[in-house]
C-alpha cells in the first residue's frame, strides 16, 4: 500500500527543503539586523488558550482533541496567543522594549486551497512594552525590509495601513455605541469580498433605514489615499470635547508614524487604505497587511497593534504591536516572479580517493575540515578516477582533494579548484592553516 501525505499538508524533498530554508535565512536576518531576538513555545497548547483570545467560533478551524489526561488541546493555528501568555508569565523581569521574533509551524483544519494550507510556517514579529507609534513605524519597516530583501520593490507589494482607533471615532460621530460599532467594523472588513447589496443587507440590521447612505459615507472614507484628505475628513466630524482631542492626538500619532516610515525608508510602500480593519477583534490601533500590488492581491503578510490580549490572557497590561508572515503565499508571488531560484547545497570540498591507504588520509583531512566548519563530501565506496571527477562536477564541489599513490608517498594532498581548473599540492600537515585563504579567494591557473 502507497501511502500519502494527508491533505494540506507538505513533503519537503531536500530541494524544495533548500527553497524554504532559504526562505527562513532571510526572515531570520532581517529580524537580527533590527535586533530581534528568537524565541519558540509549544506546537500543541490548551483549546481554552485560543478560544479566551478568539471566541467559541475558532474551534471549528482547528485541530483539537482531548489528550489521554483528559485535557482538551489545540495544535497552534497561531502564535500570538502562546507568545502573548510568554510575555506575561515574565513581564516584570523583561527589559523594555521586549522584541522578540519566531519561525514556527502552524495548522488550520480549513479546506486547502491556493495560498492556504492545513499546515503552513509563519516568520512572527513583534514588540511589548512601547505603546507610541515608534513601535508600530519599526515592525512595518522590518516588514518591508523583509520583503525587499527577497527582491521584491515598490511595484511588486504596498503596505496597506488603517486605523481601528480612528474607525471607532468615525463610527461614535455615525452614533453608533460600542456594539453596534463592532458589529459594523466586522462587516466593513469584508467589504472587498462582499457583494455590495448584501453588504447594505448586513447593515440594514444594525443601522435600519440609513444602512446604503451610511455604506456610501464608508467607501469615501476607504477611497482616501494621503494624509491631508484623512486628517481633513476626521476633523470635520461633528466631535467635541474629549472626543475631538482624542482625535488631534490621533492624527499626531499617525503623523509621527508616517514621518518613521519615511525616514527609514519604507514610505514609497505605505498606502493608506482604511478598507483595512483586521476583523479579529482584539486588534486596537493601527493595523496593516502587505498585499501583491499587481495580479492577483494576494495578502502576504499582516498584523496590528493589540494593546489589551496580554491582560486578557492573565498577565499585566502591556503594550503590543506584531506582523505575522505566511511562507505558502510568499513562495508563489516569488516563484511566479522568479525570484526563488533553484538552490543547491554543494559541497566545499570532495575527496578523490584512490586505494585503502589514500581512503584513511581523506577520511582523517575530513574529519578536520568537518570540525572546522566546511562541507565536505567523499565516496562511500571504491571507485575509478574519473567516476569520481564527474561526481564531483555533477555535486558543484568548490574544491577536489586528490590522494593518489604520489600524493600519499609525499605526505601532500593535490587541491583542484573547479572554478579555475588550477591544481596544486599542500602539506597535509598544514591543510587547516591553508583552507581558510584557499575559501577566500581560490587557485589561480599558472601561466606556463
Amino acid at each position: 500500500m502507497q501511502f500519502q501525505s494527508l491533505p494540506g499538508f507538505r513533503e519537503f524533498y531536500p530541494d524544495a527543503c533548500v527553497r524554504r530554508n532559504h526562505i527562513f535565512g532571510q526572515w531570520r536576518r532581517v529580524a537580527r539586523a533590527f535586533n530581534f531576538q528568537e524565541y519558540d513555545a509549544p506546537v500543541l497548547e490548551p483549546l481554552e488558550l485560543y478560544i479566551e483570545k478568539s471566541g467559541e467560533e475558532i474551534v471549528g478551524q482547528l485541530f483539537n482533541f482531548e489528550d489521554r489526561g483528559g485535557r482538551a488541546v489545540a495544535l497552534r493555528p497561531e502564535m500570538t496567543p502562546s507568545l502573548a501568555r510568554l510575555i506575561g508569565a515574565k513581564a516584570n523581569s523583561l527589559k523594555r522594549p521586549i522584541k522578540w521574533f519566531n519561525i514556527g509551524e502552524h495548522y488550520r483544519y480549513e479546506k486547502p486551497q491556493k495560498g492556504r494550507l492545513r499546515a503552513f510556517y509563519q516568520f512572527n514579529v513583534d514588540i511589548f512594552g512601547e505603546a507610541g507609534p515608534a513601535a508600530d513605524a519599526e515592525l512595518i519597516a522590518l516588514l518591508v525590509q523583509t520583503l525587499r530583501t527577497f527582491g521584491l520593490d515598490s511595484k511588486d507589494f504596498k503596505v496597506r495601513l488603517s486605523d481601528r482607533d480612528l474607525w471607532w471615532l468615525i463610527l461614535l460621530a455615525e452614533g453608533l455605541d460600542e456594539a453596534g460599532s463592532a458589529a459594523v467594523l466586522a462587516i466593513i472588513d469584508k467589504l472587498e469580498r462582499t457583494d455590495r447589496s448584501k453588504a447594505v443587507a448586513q447593515l440594514t440590521e444594525v443601522l435600519g433605514e440609513d444602512a446604503e447612505a451610511f455604506l456610501t459615507r464608508v467607501e469615501e472614507v476607504i477611497a482616501i489615499r494621503d494624509f491631508d484628505s484623512l486628517s481633513s475628513y476626521i476633523l470635520n466630524l461633528a466631535l467635541k470635547g474629549d472626543l475631538a482631542e482624542q482625535a488631534q492626538h490621533r492624527l499626531a500619532d499617525w503623523q509621527a508614524l508616517l514621518s518613521g516610515l519615511k525616514s527609514s525608508g519604507a514610505g514609497d510602500f505605505i498606502q493608506i487604505d482604511l478598507g483595512i480593519v483586521r476583523g479579529l477583534a482584539y486588534y486596537t490601533g493601527f493595523v496593516f497587511e502587505a498585499f501583491e500590488a499587481s495580479g492577483e492581491g494576494r495578502a502576504l503578510a499582516g498584523g496590528g497593534r493589540y494593546d489589551a490580549l496580554v491582560k486578557k490572557l492573565g498577565g499585566p497590561e502591556m503594550p503590543a504591536v506584531g506582523f505575522a508572515m505566511g511562507d505558502v503565499t510568499l513562495a508563489d508571488l516569488l516563484e511566479s516572479k522568479k525570484l526563488l531560484a533553484t538552490y543547491v547545497e554543494s559541497p566545499d570540498f570532495i575527496a578523490i580517493i584512490g586505494g585503502a591507504e589514500a581512503r584513511d588520509a581523506a577520511l582523517a583531512d575530513a574529519a578536520l575540515l568537518r570540525s572546522m566548519g566546511y562541507r565536505v563530501d567523499y565516496p562511500l565506496k571504491d571507485q575509478g578516477f574519473g567516476k569520481q571527477f564527474k561526481d564531483a562536477n555533477q555535486k558543484g564541489a568548490r574544491f577536489a582533494l586528490i590522494y593518489g599513490t604520489d600524493e600519499i608517498e609525499k605526505g601532500v594532498v593535490k587541491i583542484r579548484d573547479f572554478a579555475t581548473g588550477a591544481e596544486q599540492e599542500y602539506p597535509r600537515l598544514g591543510l587547516a592553516e591553508i583552507v581558510p585563504e584557499l575559501m577566500a579567494s581560490g587557485l589561480c591557473t599558472t601561466e606556463a
